[in-house]
């Protein structure tokens, strides 16, 4: 900042110093404007004089020539000669006032143009000093902010060491903090592990004061439900019930026994046992009959439409199936024959085929090539070289683009383990693919380049950013 208020000072005074130029060499042509004029009007003067001059000789020779013709009146009549000698003295005498006129004219304008000269030099000029007043006062104010943009400059730096040093301060602090909280977070940890702890026991405490507590409602509901059931069923109230038929009374039979819990209460899970071969009255049972032959039925009309859809879906899936069978074989058989033509191309000699391993289940079915290359009699893949491998695969391939053509083609380098030879048995085939097909090649083999329509790559130059390229070759050949 300090450095572009400086370099603005100094432009500031490089305009300065040439507005004060400009007002030196303007004041200098004001002054030389301000002489001329006052040449100008001594020279206006001198022919002022000089026109009066002419007026008084010009009146002088009229009132001769009035004289002169009032004379010739009187005596005679004057001369020819007189006559025009007078009549020359007058023209001269016109002439010379026409001129002198003219030149106080002249003079004049010449006046009034130089003196609109210098007042347009003196308004420059004072324009200059106003400029030159302002640029000073501008430079003064730049020179203030210089002042104050070291001073800031100064403090900043001061800030900046104090920063740093409140900086190594924190850092001091921040380590200290740091290892206070790994021991508070230790702590933490074992307080966490001990409050864990005692919740587990105060839950476990809670969950069995809470099932104290919910034994004796039971209790207490049921001892309610026993003395409601006792005043409704058989209108005994409580204490009643207690004391007559309580474990200190004698229970009734022949003869009456004294109460004893454990013989009681097998004659009443024998009673219970009664009670439940009886049975019990339903009244709502016809209203529940109703309900679930109506539920029975629907679930029936339920059932019967899953199986009509079952046996659509299977009708579906029998016709899809034998769509794609059908399909499939006719695919199959199309590109086995042409895999045996074409197998035949690009090995001349040689034996290749398709072979289903399912024949019988055309739809779970797997397809096996079998190559036998000329002069060897291996029918695996896994038992020929890389270069026989790529050309029964590229064959393969091209069985099925013949089979099932398409608009176009995309190949990766496909004959970069191909040798010469049968780089050309491929390119042969590329010549009857691009009769029906558009064929797009990512090759580095130049014969396969020859071939092609268009060729189109990728450079880069020499500052690293790439570039497409692309040429024509038939149009090229053609021309």
């Amino acid at each position: 900042m300090l450095d572009q208020v400086r370099g603005r000072q100094r432009e500031a005074d490089q305009r300065n110093a040439a507005a004060a130029r400009r007002v030196r060499r303007r004041e200098a042509a004001a002054n030389a404007a301000r002489d001329e004029a006052g040449r100008l009007a001594g020279s206006v003067t001198k022919a002022e004089e000089a026109r009066a001059e002419g007026l008084e000789e010009l009146a002088e020779l009229e009132v001769r020539l009035a004289e002169a013709e009032y004379a010739q009146e009187l005596e005679s009549e004057p001369t020819t000669d007189l006559r025009d000698d007078l009549a020359s003295a007058c023209e001269a005498a016109r002439q010379r006032e026409m001129d002198t006129r003219l030149q106080v004219r002249t003079a004049e304008e010449r006046v009034k143009g130089i003196e609109g000269r210098a007042d347009g030099l003196l308004g420059a000029a004072r324009r200059e000093r106003e400029e030159r007043a302002q640029a000073a006062a501008q430079r003064a104010r730049r020179r203030r902010q210089a002042a104050v943009a070291e001073a800031v400059s100064k403090g900043a730096r001061r800030v900046l060491t104090a920063l740093a040093t409140s900086v190594q301060l924190a850092s001091g602090e921040r380590d200290e903090a740091d290892l206070a909280r790994v021991a508070v977070d230790a702590e933490l940890k074992q307080v966490r592990l001990r409050v864990r702890e005692l919740g587990q026991e105060l839950d476990k405490l809670v969950n069995r004061v809470h099932g104290n507590e919910m034994a004796r409602t039971e209790q207490r509901l049921r001892l309610e439900q026993m003395e409601q059931r006792a005043l409704e069923e058989f209108g005994v109230e409580g204490e009643a019930l207690i004391s007559e038929y309580g474990p200190e009374a004698m229970v009734p039979g022949e003869p009456p026994v004294p109460y004893v819990r454990e013989e009681q209460e097998k004659r009443a899970k024998a009673a219970e046992r009664q009670m439940n071969q009886l049975g019990k009255v339903n009244p709502l049972a016809l209203e529940e009959f109703a309900a679930l032959e109506e539920r029975h039925a629907f679930l029936n009309s339920q059932l019967e439409d899953l199986k009509k859809t079952r046996r659509d879906l299977m009708t579906v899936v029998k016709e899809v199936d034998d769509r794609v069978e059908q399909m499939f074989s006719s695919a199959y058989e199309d590109v086995a024959r042409e895999f045996e033509q074409i197998f035949g191309r690009v090995f001349p000699g040689g034996d290749g085929r398709l072979v289903l391993t399912e024949p019988g289940d055309m739809l779970t079915t797997g397809i096996e090539v079998e190559a036998r290359p000329p002069g060897k009699k291996v029918k695996r893949l896994s038992l020929l070289s890389g270069g026989e491998r790529s050309l029964t695969a590229v064959a393969f391939l091209i069985s099925i683009f013949k089979a099932r053509p398409s608009p176009f083609y995309v190949m990766d380098e496909v004959e970069a383990a191909l040798d010469d030879t049968n780089t050309q048995r491929l390119l042969m085939l590329f010549e009857e693919l691009r009769q029906s097909s558009q064929l797009i090649v990512i090759t580095h083999n130049k014969r396969t380049m020859e071939i092609a329509d268009a060729l189109y790559g990728v450079s880069m130059r020499g500052d690293g950013v790439t570039q497409v390229v692309s040429q024509r070759l038939r149009e090229r050949e053609s021309a």
